[in-house]
């Protein structure tokens, strides 16, 4: 079993043990572009893309990075989320989606906050190289640093039925060569895309154990408005999985069983994502907070004796 006390690797609890310290994630919103829109390797975006739905309003109120941490911080605190270690995390756009000179200047920038310890970069596997590489290992040698990659699935033709302009191989490279550089990585899967079922999503999972990597974020599928997957919601409900009998009960059931599938070693960090109401066309979970679809896969998994990577 992954701890004595959860019957999976806590992602909050391993940055614990990493960095011997309560651990608060900062998102920060760098203005960075993305070239699935700019038109370099495709327009229009992903098709499941809302980026204003994953931005936190302070983010919106003013594009300076260090008033964006003051806000952020008085952000958790008014929540009653303190902490003795503050983590920037950009999470907008595609975060290394830049020159390199104009990267070094942005996160040396966050980094120079007295309050920050360290930096995740959220990106995309196709925005990656070695000189970007090189600088975020740099960068480690003081502070620390880790690389979320926006996996969303493994199978190919998801990719491009999304439109993600990119391939498997593409995903599974990045990965390797960024922990080549001892950097942490982090990995988003989606949950319910259209013609995926679970034994689709189990084998991502699956694919991902192979190379070691050190988080995870699932989220369920969310559809938001003035998307074109809202249209192909509207169009095609026959593709998704959650179209009829699918619910938070199938959600929490299928959670349950990819964790069983799950390296030990890979923390949890998110089962469940969250957005403000007004966006979303259509969630699996309804209303139910991802702090609850935690819990309720926590009680699943201790009342089936089960914990992370039993079923490998």
């Amino acid at each position: 079993m992954p701890n004595h006390i959860l019957p999976y690797n806590d992602y909050g609890g391993a940055m614990r043990r990493r960095l011997g310290r309560q651990v608060q994630k900062l998102a920060l919103d760098a203005g960075m572009g993305c070239p699935n829109r700019d038109g370099r390797v495709g327009t229009g975006g992903c098709t499941f893309c809302l980026n204003e739905a994953f931005s936190p309003s302070y983010c919106r109120e003013t594009k300076e990075l260090h008033k964006q941490i003051e806000r952020a911080i008085e952000f958790h605190a008014a929540r009653h989320r303190t902490s003795q270690c503050y983590i920037a995390y950009l999470q907008s756009g595609s975060n290394t989606y830049a020159p390199i000179d104009v990267l070094e200047e942005i996160y040396n920038k966050i980094l120079s906050h007295p309050k920050i310890s360290g930096l995740i970069v959220g990106t995309r596997p196709d925005c990656i190289d070695e000189q970007k590489l090189k600088l975020l290992e740099h960068i480690s040698h003081s502070k620390y640093v880790a690389v979320e990659y926006g996996v969303e699935t493994l199978n190919d033709t998801t990719l491009h039925n999304t439109n993600r302009h990119h391939t498997s191989h593409t995903t599974l490279e990045a990965i390797a060569r960024t922990k080549s550089h001892g950097l942490d990585v982090g990995a988003h899967l989606i949950i319910g895309l259209p013609n995926e079922r679970e034994e689709h999503i189990i084998a991502c999972v699956e694919g991902l154990n192979s190379l070691d990597i050190d988080s995870i974020k699932f989220h369920q599928l969310q559809i938001y408005h003035n998307t074109p997957m809202a249209m192909e919601w509207e169009q095609h409900p026959e593709r998704f999985m959650f179209a009829n009998s699918y619910n938070a009960d199938s959600y929490i059931e299928l959670l349950t069983r990819l964790i069983r599938h799950l390296n030990p070693k890979t923390s949890v960090e998110r089962m469940a994502s969250s957005a403000p109401r007004h966006l979303i066309a259509h969630s699996p979970l309804g209303g139910i907070r991802p702090d609850i679809v935690r819990q309720r896969v926590t009680e699943r998994l201790l009342a089936l004796g089960a914990h992370q990577g039993d079923l490998l």
